[in-house]
């Protein structure tokens, strides 16, 4: 046959049955937190991250236009006036060797007077030369004797007999400063050609590069496709020196990157100027262009963490609380459980009692009148020998009926106060009937019980089938707390309130420990000597709560133990 539990378990709702099972004890409770701070954390971090993630992206590639948005600008900026300076230098050189014949040029005084017209407008040209087809320098204005110089083998004459223009590197050559040449060329009809030779000061190059503003960090110069400096550079050195950096590839456009040199890792952004061999480079420390990101980046590790740190307290919080509250609704419905099935059991004794009470006062009342009967014989005979002696053992049997009579009548009490009942109770009667139970367990166990009962208590409207459940567990507990020899103390009295009356349970037994008191009312909490089910004060407090009144507990481990329930002296009460 199935146990009360499990028929009462059949009639649950399919949802409790199949709670899931996440093992017994702390263990169950202790996965199901872990499970929930998982779930719950992986629900907030994870957009989290995904956010953090696209934002971090979405911003990196926003400043990543603003860092190459500039730099692009500046180089652009400079490749063009660069190359307007020198398309400007170019352009003159073209218009005087369009608009004069080969014999005008070839006039020392008409190239002078040319050369000095083109010093007014534009004083970096250094000398001004005319150079026929097979390379001999025809006529020349300038601070040196280059007349009649042959320059038949030389590669810049070939470079511009191909291209028609040619601008060469920055170089020192007889007059030991920087300097570049431009050249241009111009067919005849006969199929012959001559070429304007024009020396210009490289120091307009480097004048043009210093007035563009750069911030401390920022390095601008130009350099020839070997690597060789054509103005001066912050980091790498002076004119015609080498960087030590490698060359980038060829880019008309602005382009871009980053390099490695002797000087650590820069940003770094080229472009070639058109019809040159002049590469302009812009270099700039990772610092000072991502100062605005290093200190973003702080900011957002540093409120990331703290989201983080939030989301975390506040899961462990939250499933702790949950958990607590699952634990709790499962040890009330573990409590109601027992309770129920504790009171399906008290009902069953109690109708077991009443039925063994019935049969047990029939023999007894024929020995009451059998005794009786004899005592009555005795004393109207005078035959009888031993009369005091007889009499006695008479009195005796009859003393015994009585205290059977007693005992069966509080198992039909017990009986009759399984079903809730509200009436008039005399609060030192109904603990004195409580303690005609344990008065055995006090004799054999030589423990002293003192009453301190207040005389004149007035009663109280209660349950007393409930009520004697409350006092006869706490009075248990005392029993259990003392040794052989213990003292009990059991004292009633008025509330301050005049509405309350108040029951002090005092025993001078083992105490509880700090660490336990905090759990004395929790369901299946056992603690000390007992070997119950731990529910006994759990369903104390509930009664006694219940009906609106108050227990509380004080003990001092290894002196003893108080419990004081105060009772409102009116309650309607229901059996759970």
């Amino acid at each position: 046959m199935r146990s009360f539990r499990e028929n009462f378990r059949l009639l649950l709702p399919k949802s409790f049955k199949d709670f899931p099972n996440y093992g017994e004890g702390p263990e169950r409770y202790n996965l199901l937190r872990k499970n929930l701070v998982i779930i719950i954390s992986a629900v907030a971090l994870i957009p989290l991250g995904v956010m953090s993630a696209i934002n971090y992206y979405q911003y990196m590639k926003t400043l990543k236009n603003e860092i190459v948005r500039p730099i692009t600008r500046l180089i652009n900026t400079s490749k063009h006036t660069l190359e307007l300076f020198l398309s400007e230098r170019q352009s003159v050189l073209s218009l005087i060797i369009r608009e004069h014949s080969f014999e005008e040029l070839s006039r020392q005084e008409a190239l002078s007077r040319i050369f000095h017209a083109l010093r007014s407008e534009f004083e970096e040209f250094v000398d001004l030369g005319l150079i026929d087809s097979s390379g001999v320098q025809r006529s020349y204005v300038g601070p040196y004797e280059l007349a009649g110089k042959v320059y038949r083998d030389q590669a810049w004459f070939h470079a511009v007999r191909v291209r028609g223009v040619y601008i060469s590197d920055v170089f020192l050559g007889y007059r030991e400063f920087p300097h570049f040449v431009i050249a241009i060329i111009k067919e005849t009809p006969t199929g012959n050609f001559y070429v304007l030779r024009a020396t210009i000061d490289s120091e307009k190059f480097n004048q043009l590069i210093s007035g563009i503003a750069l911030r401390p960090g920022s390095d601008l110069f130009i350099i020839n496709r070997e690597g060789i400096l054509q103005t001066p550079s912050r980091y790498h050195g002076n004119v015609l020196e080498k960087v030590a950096m490698p060359i980038p590839p060829f880019s008309l456009d602005a382009v871009i990157g980053k390099t490695r040199d002797e000087h650590g890792e820069h940003l770094l952004g080229y472009a070639y100027l058109r019809g040159t061999s002049f590469i302009l480079v812009v270099l700039k420390e990772p610092s000072e262009v991502m100062a605005g990101w290093f200190t973003l980046k702080s900011e957002f590790i540093l409120l990331l963490a703290f989201s983080v740190v939030v989301i975390v307290l506040v899961t462990l919080r939250t499933s702790r609380m949950v958990v607590d509250r699952i634990r709790e609704a499962d040890q009330a419905r573990e409590s109601y459980y027992v309770q129920m099935e504790q009171s399906a059991k008290l009902a069953s004794l109690g109708r077991m009692a009443a039925g063994v009470a019935h049969e047990i006062n029939n023999p007894l009342a024929i020995i009451n009148e059998k005794a009786g009967l004899m005592k009555d014989l005795v004393l109207f005979s005078k035959k009888y020998q031993d009369r005091e002696t007889l009499l006695a053992q008479v009195d005796s049997i009859l003393k015994s009926v009585d205290r059977c009579r007693d005992i069966t009548r509080r198992l039909l009490g017990f009986a009759r106060h399984m079903d809730v009942k509200v009436e008039k109770i005399y609060l030192n009667e109904l603990i004195e009937e409580v303690l005609g139970f344990l008065e055995k367990e006090a004799f054999h166990r030589n423990i002293n019980l003192r009453l301190d009962f207040e005389p004149n208590l007035d009663p109280i409207l209660h349950d007393r089938g409930q009520l004697q459940q409350v006092f006869l567990n706490i009075i248990n507990n005392a029993f259990e707390a003392v040794e052989n020899g213990g003292n009990i103390s059991i004292s009633t009295r008025e509330g301050k309130d005049g509405d309350t009356v108040e029951v002090e349970i005092k025993d001078d037994g083992c105490g509880i420990p700090p660490e336990d008191l905090k759990h004395i009312f929790d369901p299946f909490y056992t603690r000390g000597k007992s070997q119950g089910t731990g529910l006994g004060l759990s369903i104390t407090h509930g009664i006694v709560t219940k009906c609106g009144g108050d227990i509380r507990v004080q003990s001092v481990e290894g002196e003893g133990t108080t419990f004081t329930v105060k009772l409102p002296r009116q309650c309607i009460l229901s059996r759970s």
